[in-house]
């Protein structure tokens, strides 16, 4: 029976992963190939608070859109990264722009943050991880912070060697106009280091989009 349960839930996991290419899901943070400036945004499908698919493409063919990729609610630097946002977010949105936070968090998670905090950032769920990892910037947590933080935190995968392991993403900000085209990109492996939301705001202001 126990053999019959570890398969189950190794297969549970493997549908998980059917969503994503975890080839492009780098071995560490400082491993990371992300979108760059003058690439493309790639489509792939975020959740909305109210678990529907949503194509990022579609998302910011609406407006020039600020990406905001965080690691999730539990994260303390995220928190602040957020709270700081609202410094800045009505004069990013007065420029035009629409801001989109994406994090590994599930919707109904999402739906408590964003009663919690009155966001104008709109939350997305990337709970398949397949806009983190087209973006090039998941990456998967050693195996000894991952024992200390599973079921807390990041996306659950089997790697092809089959063993288990936790992904995130790089926190990461991009600017990008209505065709996907990407201005501007602020993507840091040191998780404890974010861009400041002034610095944000005079890249928005500048490109203007």
């Amino acid at each position: 029976m126990k053999k019959l349960l570890t398969l189950a839930f190794l297969t549970l996991l493997h549908c998980t992963a059917s969503a994503t290419d975890i080839n492009k899901i780098a071995a560490t943070a400082d491993e990371v190939s992300p979108v760059l400036n003058g690439q493309m945004i790639p489509d792939a499908t975020l959740y909305d608070l109210d678990d529907k698919p949503v194509s990022l493409k579609s998302l910011v063919s609406q407006q020039p859109t600020v990406l905001i990729f965080y690691r999730g609610g539990w994260c303390p630097y995220c928190s602040a990264q957020l709270a700081g946002l609202k410094q800045v977010e009505q004069q990013i949105m007065a420029l035009g722009y629409q801001l989109i936070a994406i994090s590994p968090d599930s919707p109904a998670k999402l739906k408590d943050t964003a009663f919690e905090t009155d966001f104008k950032v709109k939350l997305y769920s990337d709970k398949n991880f397949e806009v983190s990892s087209e973006f090039g910037i998941g990456f998967f947590l050693a195996d000894k912070t991952a024992k200390r933080y599973r079921n807390k935190m990041g996306i659950e995968f089997v790697t092809l060697d089959g063993t288990s392991k936790v992904a995130l993403p790089v926190p990461a900000v991009y600017i990008a106009d209505t065709e996907g085209l990407v201005h501007f990109n602020y993507v840091n492996p040191n998780f404890r280091v974010r861009i400041s939301p002034e610095l944000l705001y005079q890249a928005a202001k500048t490109l203007a989009l």
